[in-house]
C-alpha cells in the first residue's frame, strides 16, 4: 500500500488520515497470467492499481486483436470510458504475467472524494493523465511512421519487449507480427 500512497502524493499532497481512509477500501487481488480482470459486456465497477505485473487492455473482433495499452507497475487503470459512462465494457483487461493488483470500487472512491478535497483533486488529475495518455497514443498512431512508433516504444518502455508476446506489441504499434519483425531487422541493420 505504500506505493499507492506515494503515487497519489506524486499528484497532490493529501493528509495522512485521508490517505488511510482511502486505502482501507483497496482489496488485494492476485491475477494469474492469462486471467481476466474485465471481459466485454461486464460492468466496470473498479479502478485498479498495478503493484506488480502487467495487464493488457485490448479489444477483439472476428479477425484481430487491437491492443490499446499495457499497464505495468505504478499504474492506475481501468476501462476508463466504461467506468466513467457506467456502461458495460467493450474490452478485455487480461494479465500477461502473474500480477498483484489492488482494486477499489467506484462507490468507495466517491466516498473518499466526498471526504477529502485533496483526494478529489488527485482523482481529477489522474483521470486527466489517463485521457492524455489516450490522446498521445492516438496522435502517435496517426502521425508517426511504424518505425518511429517502434523506436519510441523501445526508448520509453523497453521492458515490455521482454514481458509481453511480440504479437501483442505488434498490435499495440498498429503492425502485423511480420511487419514488426521487418522493422526490428531494419533497425538492427542501421
Amino acid at each position: 500500500m505504500e506505493n499507492i500512497k506515494k503515487k497519489i502524493c506524486s499528484y497532490v499532497p493529501v493528509a495522512e488520515d485521508d490517505l488511510n481512509f482511502l486505502l482501507q477500501f483497496y482489496k488485494k487481488m492476485e491475477i494469474r497470467k492469462g486471467h481476466f480482470l474485465v471481459k466485454p459486456e461486464e460492468r466496470i465497477a473498479h479502478f485498479y492499481y498495478m503493484e506488480k505485473g502487467c495487464v493488457c487492455y485490448y479489444k477483439k473482433d472476428e479477425t484481430r486483436t487491437k491492443v490499446m495499452e499495457f499497464f505495468t507497475e505504478g499504474s492506475f487503470f481501468t476501462d476508463l470510458y466504461a467506468y466513467i459512462e457506467e456502461i458495460p465494457s467493450g474490452a478485455y483487461l487480461e494479465a500477461t504475467e502473474d500480477s498483484l493488483v489492488y482494486a477499489i470500487s467506484k462507490t468507495d472512491v466517491l466516498k473518499a472524494f466526498d471526504r477529502s478535497h485533496g483526494l478529489e483533486r488527485f482523482g481529477r488529475l489522474s483521470m486527466q493523465d489517463g485521457f492524455m495518455r489516450l490522446f498521445r497514443r492516438n496522435n502517435q498512431l496517426k502521425n508517426l511512421s511504424h518505425q518511429e512508433r517502434y523506436l519510441r516504444l523501445l526508448q520509453k518502455r523497453p521492458h515490455l519487449f521482454q514481458r509481453v508476446p511480440q504479437y501483442l506489441i505488434a498490435s499495440y504499434l498498429g503492425l502485423t507480427p511480420v511487419g514488426l519483425s521487418k522493422i526490428r531487422k531494419r533497425v538492427v541493420e542501421q
